[in-house]
């Protein structure tokens, strides 16, 4: 089936760029079924699309053609196969949010230039959420128009039997049930007019040279202003500081103010709850991937979701009573079995990328060892023109390596030493385990390279990634020269 689909693919691709594919390579699987090959001819690439959900496709595309007339920066949709299960996108590289915030800060810090692309998100979101609605045609949503009390109740009903249920926590069937009526019903009180994006997370935000850029919102629908801002603040992974998260809220709330009149004593109300709500339908994918699906790597979110939980039990007040989701919620925050779980995400693999003129980085952890690779033996893309202001995050510069079969064969055998070393050092416990990747000037290949394995280790593996790029001193903007 999967060779049906690349040739399918590469048929498409060539009608849409009168050229044929020189090389196609899969993006790492995220937590739905659909496929992604970035595709790369002479001149032209696209990522290339695999869905056999037509409704869902039918409910991205034509959002993303609606977005596009209002100057939201989502992907132009370059072809669709007549089927519509198959279909060529614009590529907006590898760096999502989420990777510039890990990449970027030290602790729990938050750097001031990530605070103001935030800002620049959020007010993105607002367009989103005010003009996106005008003239969207609510038909195409899939599976349902609105985030109506339906919609509400399958995202509880998910968190109960896939995250509940699987990390045995004890509840009144009946009891909760009722708890979830009352809830919804709470939260239908909120005005839920507008376009709810339904999955604006870090990881849906792209970082490109001009800026944020946005991508998933096929399970868009209408719904309440409030949840799509829970889900960018309450970001499990993102771990945003208290602070942050606070200022984000009030500037949202500054932003909205200028377009609409609002409520702000109600709004703030209404918002922790949709927090609540959102945090459990992420915990309930967190369980389903995770306990039901063994997918280890989506347990690393679960410690990040209870610290969540507990700001929000210690320092929340609903005004509706939840006797029984409260308990149940209390027994997450002291689970010795979910506690074992962050204990096991206890291995830091520090990757870096540099230049040899500079020398190579030092391991700070006083382990010693690790790995460092030389990737001078790459065809360079720094010696043509076109490369030479942009670094191997840049889509150029990614269909430049995926063209040439060198890298793809020595990150064969990056990979290879790195599954025998991280398997042994998580078996013998071991704390710190460091990837360096140097090349002459410390922006193309080593750059590449170490991004390729950074995703590879977050894909395979229950360990934390830290990824340093020294030549590269600033992250969004590919187009100054280092």
């Amino acid at each position: 089936m999967k060779e049906n689909d690349l040739n399918q693919l590469k048929k498409i691709f060539q009608k849409w760029a009168g050229e044929v594919v020189e090389v196609v390579s899969p993006l790492p699987p995220s937590g739905s079924d659909r496929i992604y090959y970035r595709m790369t001819g002479s001149d032209r690439y696209a990522l290339g699309v695999v869905n056999r959900n037509v409704k869902e496709n039918r409910a991205f595309i034509g959002f993303s053609r609606h977005f596009k007339t209002l100057g939201l920066k989502v992907p132009e949709i370059y072809y669709v196969d007549e089927s519509e299960k198959y279909y060529l996108i614009e590529d907006f590289g590898n760096t999502t949010l989420y990777d510039w915030l890990s990449n970027s800060r030290s602790g729990k810090e938050m750097p001031s230039d990530i605070v103001s692309f935030y800002k620049s998100v959020i007010d993105n979101l607002v367009k989103f959420q005010l003009e996106g609605k005008e003239g969207l045609d609510f038909s195409l949503c899939y599976p349902r128009h609105s985030f109506d009390k339906q919609s509400m109740l399958w995202d509880l009903h998910y968190f109960k039997y896939y995250f509940l249920k699987l990390a045995n926590i004890q509840f009144d069937e009946q009891l909760l049930e009722d708890d979830y009526h009352r809830f919804a019903d709470y939260l239908q009180q909120a005005e839920n007019d507008y376009f709810l994006y339904r999955d604006f997370q870090s990881r849906n935000v792209m970082v490109t040279p001009d800026g944020p850029a946005f991508i998933d919102y096929q399970g868009g629908r209408r719904g309440a202003l409030q949840y799509d801002l829970a889900s960018l603040l309450f970001d499990a992974k993102a771990d945003i500081p208290a602070e942050i998260r606070e200022e984000l809220l009030d500037y949202y709330i500054s932003v909205l103010k200028k377009r609409i009149d609002v409520n702000e004593t109600a709004f703030r109300n209404y918002f922790y709850g949709y927090v609540l709500i959102r945090i459990m339908q992420a915990m309930g994918a967190y369980g389903f991937r995770g306990f039901y699906e063994k997918k280890e790597h989506f347990l690393k979110s679960i410690p990040y979701a209870i610290d969540n939980l507990k700001f929000l039990l210690s320092k929340v007040d609903l005004p509706v009573s939840l006797p029984a989701l409260t308990d149940a919620l209390q027994q997450i925050t002291t689970s010795k079995k979910l506690l074992e779980i962050s204990e096991k995400a206890n291995l830091t693999v520090m990757v870096t990328s540099f230049s040899f003129r500079r020398g190579i980085p030092v391991d700070t952890s006083g382990n010693g060892g690790g790995f460092v690779f030389d990737c001078r033996c790459i065809h360079n893309p720094g010696r043509y023109d076109e490369y030479k202001n942009k670094t191997g995050r840049h889509p150029d510069v990614i269909a430049f390596f995926e063209r040439e079969k060198e890298m793809e064969n020595f990150l064969s055998d990056v990979f290879s030493l790195a599954n025998q070393s991280i398997q042994k050092y998580l078996k013998r416990n071991f704390k710190h385990l460091m990837f360096n990747f140097g090349c002459t000037g410390g922006q193309h290949r080593s750059v590449y390279a170490a991004e390729k394995l950074s995703a590879y280790l977050r894909k395979h593996f229950p360990v934390n990634v830290i990824l340093k790029h020294q030549e590269i001193l600033t992250w969004p903007d590919d187009s100054v020269e280092r």
